[in-house]
């Protein structure tokens, strides 16, 4: 199993054991993680049987002036946007999650914050035989998850765990 971390994350896979099917042919990833691997398996040449997208990075529903707030506050001050970045991932439950930290950088949240998901390159990987699935938290706070759940619901199966957040926890 090929795993992609969130923003500023790493480590985190064991969080999602429960979901994450072992084997060579899986590939998955967590928010900014499922940006990731969602290209890695549209480019990649290998076989691949199932993408796994748990609280994919979406933010198509977002104001461009939300996506320059929360750029200038991460550039402001990183470690202070971080903390705050966990305590929302992880919204309602209080999970500590410092032990999966990782130094975000400005790149990779202007990826995920800009990043646009196609549905023609999602459906070519359905086409391909790859099979899609999405795990959505009913009470995300990072992600419109009734959005998500909509946008991706034509070319995967879709899953909204109820009362939990973006990392699905508890």
């Amino acid at each position: 199993m090929r795993y992609f971390s969130g923003f500023s994350l790493s480590s985190e896979e064991e969080l999602f054991t429960p979901i994450i099917p072992q084997g060579d042919t899986v590939v998955a990833g967590f928010s900014y993680g499922a940006i990731q691997a969602f290209e890695h398996t549209y480019s990649s040449s290998t076989r691949i049987d199932r993408l796994i997208l748990i609280s994919p990075a979406f933010f198509h529903h977002q104001s461009p002036a939300y996506k320059k707030t929360q750029l200038r506050y991460f550039k402001k001050s990183p470690q202070a946007y971080t903390e705050q970045f966990l305590t929302n991932i992880t919204h309602p439950s209080t999970t500590d999650m410092t032990k999966y930290l990782s130094k975000g950088t400005t790149e990779e949240l202007e990826t995920l914050l800009h990043y646009q998901w196609d549905k023609a390159k999602l459906q070519e990987l359905v086409d391909r035989g790859i099979t899609i699935e999405v795990f959505l938290g009913s009470k995300d706070i990072i992600i419109d998850p009734e959005s998500a759940f909509e946008f991706f619901g034509d070319v995967a199966v879709c899953y909204m765990v109820k009362g939990v957040g973006h990392i699905l926890l508890d």
